[in-house]
């Protein structure tokens, strides 16, 4: 699967913040106040010295992006990947100060993105690389200032080794200065499946908005994280009908069913999707976002559905878990064809949720049961949901523009008291 490196990320963010402006009157008449949030306030680009297995130095560049800081302090994901540029992580900074936004936690959002493949790196390396970047920035961050989750091919042992590296350089034990740890040094109950059970409630509550649920409803999944099979298995429980899902390897379908429970054991074994028996193989991995479906989950990389494919989606709904995995282009199409459209900054946010769950836990060392944390998160992202489907009736928008009001309202509020607009 690969990523059409043609789309400028940050632009793309541009757009559809300038999209949901024009119909916000508060934001379109005051282009003062559009010129500020449509720019991160900072950018920073740093190169990290670090000694390989065979006594070689490698050198890392990694950027940071603070968009917003209206209100404090800013929440970050740290990012490893080969692909990281500066463009993706400014658009990851200001799409994530809207994600907060939108679902009302009090953090606002920066992204913070290491040029590296992890998986060309030893353990050791690994290590080093992520005590060495806490190094570097450990006088920036804090539980007051600036707090870094883990992001993509970050996990919970790489936030024990930056929390544990940043408690040595501060001379104190900081559990509250990083989230996304293990369970035993801080992290919150139910974050491990925060992420899967977030976008089945938004889902949920979109669909109930529209009279409608989720029983026998065909769907279909593009890639196949450990969370979306977790979902997935949340769904199948609500009676709806998963009948494809792929992965790097390819895209597997049957019109009957698929057991996800099987799918998720062959991952364990580090198998893939297509080692699975009873399904058809699809000879283009791409063709799982054409399938005739109720609703389509593409959950992969970005810019997954453009201009050129549009016009062939077949799905009612569509949910996007991975971050903007549609174009601008596509969505005007999306929009004429009636297929709604539920975003981003929406359906993927019950794992900030929980992580900011885990830093209020962090700083009153009062730690809650698994039970109060889906408590919390139920009605959080659900009334969430339900503003966002209430504002898109409103302005007679699409729900992604519907969110971006929301959250440039509670934002821009948030510059006016404090005098910077």
């Amino acid at each position: 699967m690969t990523v059409d490196t043609s789309f400028d990320a940050f632009k793309n963010a541009q757009k559809q913040l300038k999209k949901a402006c024009e119909l916000f009157e508060d934001c379109n008449k005051n282009q003062n106040t559009f010129a500020i949030i449509n720019e991160p306030k900072r950018v920073l680009e740093v190169a990290i010295p670090v000694e390989m297995d065979d006594g070689t130095v490698k050198v890392f560049k990694w950027y940071r992006s603070q968009h917003n800081d209206a209100r404090w302090p800013f929440k970050w994901g740290i990012r490893f990947h080969q692909d990281v540029s500066k463009s993706e992580v400014k658009a990851l900074s200001m799409w994530m100060t809207f994600k907060c936004a939108v679902i009302d936690i009090p953090l606002w959002w920066g992204k913070w993105g290491i040029i590296v493949n992890p998986k060309e790196l030893s353990e050791r390396e690994l290590e080093r690389l992520a005590r060495w970047y806490v190094r570097a920035i450990y006088k920036y961050i804090g539980p007051e200032t600036d707090i870094p989750a883990p992001d993509v091919n970050t996990n919970p042992k790489i936030m024990a080794w930056m929390m544990d590296e940043y408690s040595t350089l501060v001379w104190k034990y900081s559990p509250w200065s990083f989230t996304g740890k293990p369970l035993e040094v801080g992290w919150s109950k139910g974050r491990a499946t925060a992420t899967a059970q977030g976008w089945v409630y938004v889902l949920e509550t979109i669909l109930k908005e529209l009279w409608e649920n989720l029983d026998w409803k065909i769907i279909a999944i593009q890639w196949a994280w450990n969370a979306w099979l977790t979902a997935a298995e949340l769904l199948i429980q609500r009676w709806a009908k998963i009948v494809a899902i792929s992965d790097s390897k390819g895209a597997i379908f049957n019109k009957d069913w698929l057991n996800i429970w099987e799918i998720s054991r062959l991952k364990t074994l580090r198998k893939s999707v297509i080692d699975y028996e009873n399904a058809e193989k699809l000879e283009n991995p791409m063709d799982i976002l054409e399938l005739d479906v109720d609703i389509l989950i593409p959950a992969a990389l970005e810019n997954q559905i453009t201009d050129k494919n549009a016009s062939k989606i077949k799905a009612k709904y569509i949910l996007e878990l991975a971050n903007w995995p549609i174009t601008p282009e596509a969505d005007e199409i999306l929009d004429k064809n009636n297929i709604k459209v539920i975003p981003d900054i929406l359906a993927n946010s019950g794992w900030v949720m929980v992580s900011y769950f885990e830093q209020v836990q962090n700083n009153t060392n009062y730690y809650w049961d698994e039970d109060e944390v889906d408590l919390k998160l139920h009605k959080k992202i659900t009334q969430a949901a339900m503003d966002v489907f209430s504002t898109s009736k409103y302005y007679n928008c699409n729900l992604r523009s519907a969110a971006y009001i929301i959250s440039m309202k509670r934002v821009i509020n948030a510059m006016k008291a404090r005098s910077e607009v």
